[in-house]
């Protein structure tokens, strides 16, 4: 499947939502400094007596930045929201996004009454019963893991052989897809994610397509084991669902699969050993691990870009009037910040309650592997800290290089030594 070369909205077309200019309207998104700490910029939004602000995407045009909790549960809820990002509207926070804006992935970028019955394909794989089956696996896994990181001895890149291996091998058993195949699929994955122009990003999509393409005619000719050879089998073969169709489902489901979790893992071990205090009394009280792994995702909430939205009808929230046409964006590293629902937001608690965090979206968006992406973290977390007590950042925490603000929050190396 291939593209064209994007052309890019130019400053002449952008419009600002009246009363509104660059200098009320700060850029968004901001690169972080620090793997754990808000940009300045995102402190100066939330510190505003509104729960919307206004801000400026990367093209000039304008959105809505929302940073009160109470806000983003309402509006990820409303279905005058719409998460269809071929809408011309629809706020594009990158060149990237903006050369992939036609190619739907999957179910996320659908409304309903399309979105309910694609994702309810896929939901067999999810449930808390099969992920709770999965943990034998996963312990498998990320102990055969810590037991090539031990013995090639210190120092290593956390992120090659620990935090990207794990989620890469756990999605690809849930799937079907042969980790044989890994060097292919994490770099067009890394490149849909983090290509900083279009042509990059259309490249590493067409060949991941292509990729599950030829993977699931086979499934058409040999089923096999895994979600994709079953939906083929249950969906593609009775009609219900076509090969393009799940050719977006299953480029979703492998990214997302892997890219995510292996983000949260290097930050969530930056974040635990930059924390000594924290860090001792998870290793004292490994009942704490559930409850750490909850506060990680709160404080860290690497995916402010999947929060964006389109109104499709005017929308009135707090004083507020959101026009159709206008684009909002969900900020989850800024909502999950709100000191009227979490007590001293800024200060990592691994005691805290806070499973109410909004780091997998709310609404029938909702990340669906998010009860597997906590099983991932709760058992590399319990075994890493366990098997190696001594584990440190090989280098100064200000040395790690961040991905932009613009992509899946995280390091592509993390040098630990023990």
């Amino acid at each position: 499947m291939t593209e064209t070369a994007a052309t890019f909205p130019t400053d002449e077309s952008s419009t600002f939502p009246a009363g509104a200019g660059p200098d009320e309207a700060p850029a968004f998104p901001s690169d972080r400094t620090c793997p754990y700490r808000l940009p300045d910029s995102y402190n100066a939004l939330r510190d505003a007596s509104s729960s919307l602000r206004r801000v400026t995407l990367y093209d000039g045009r304008p959105a809505w930045v929302v940073t009160r909790y109470e806000a983003a549960r309402a509006l990820l809820a409303d279905p005058r929201l719409s998460s269809n990002r071929a809408n011309p509207d629809f706020p594009l926070t990158s060149p990237r996004l903006y050369a992939l804006r036609n190619r739907k992935p999957g179910f996320l970028a659908l409304d309903p009454p399309e979105h309910g019955p694609r994702r309810r394909m896929t939901i067999s794989e999810f449930t808390v019963r099969r992920i709770k089956d999965m943990r034998p696996d996963v312990e498998r896994i990320v102990h055969a893991a810590i037991d090539d990181l031990i013995a090639d001895g210190p120092p290593a890149d956390l992120v090659t052989r620990l935090s990207l291996p794990v989620p890469s091998m756990v999605i690809c058993e849930l799937l079907g897809v042969p980790y044989a195949d890994h060097d292919l699929f994490q770099d067009a994955s890394r490149r849909i994610l983090q290509a900083v122009d279009g042509p990059e990003a259309v490249a590493a999509r067409d060949l991941l397509e292509d990729y599950l393409g030829g993977l699931i005619a086979r499934f058409e000719q040999d089923p096999g084991p895994g979600l994709l050879s079953h939906m083929v089998t249950e969906y593609v073969a009775k009609g219900a669902l076509d090969r393009d169709e799940l050719v977006d489902t299953a480029v979703l489901l492998l990214v997302a699969g892997h890219e995510t979790t292996a983000s949260m893992t290097s930050l969530g071990v930056i974040t635990l050993l930059e924390h000594p205090e924290q860090h001792a009394a998870l290793r004292a009280d490994p009942t704490l691990i559930p409850g750490a792994v909850e506060e990680l995702l709160r404080y860290l909430a690497i995916a402010d870009i999947a929060g964006g939205r389109v109104a499709v009808a005017d929308i009135e929230i707090d004083g507020q009037l959101i026009r159709a046409g206008d684009g909002v964006i969900v900020a989850n590293s800024i909502v999950n910040r709100d000191g009227s629902v979490f007590e001293d937001p800024d200060t990592f608690d691994i005691r805290r309650s806070a499973r109410h965090h909004l780091a997998f979206g709310y609404g029938i968006h909702q990340c669906l592997g998010q009860n597997l992406a906590r099983l991932e973290l709760e058992v590399v977390i319990a075994a890493l800290f366990d098997r190696v007590p001594t584990l440190r950042l090989a280098v100064p925490v200000e040395d790690l290089k961040l991905r932009p603000g613009a992509s899946i929050q995280g390091v592509n190396e993390l040098p630990v030594t023990w």
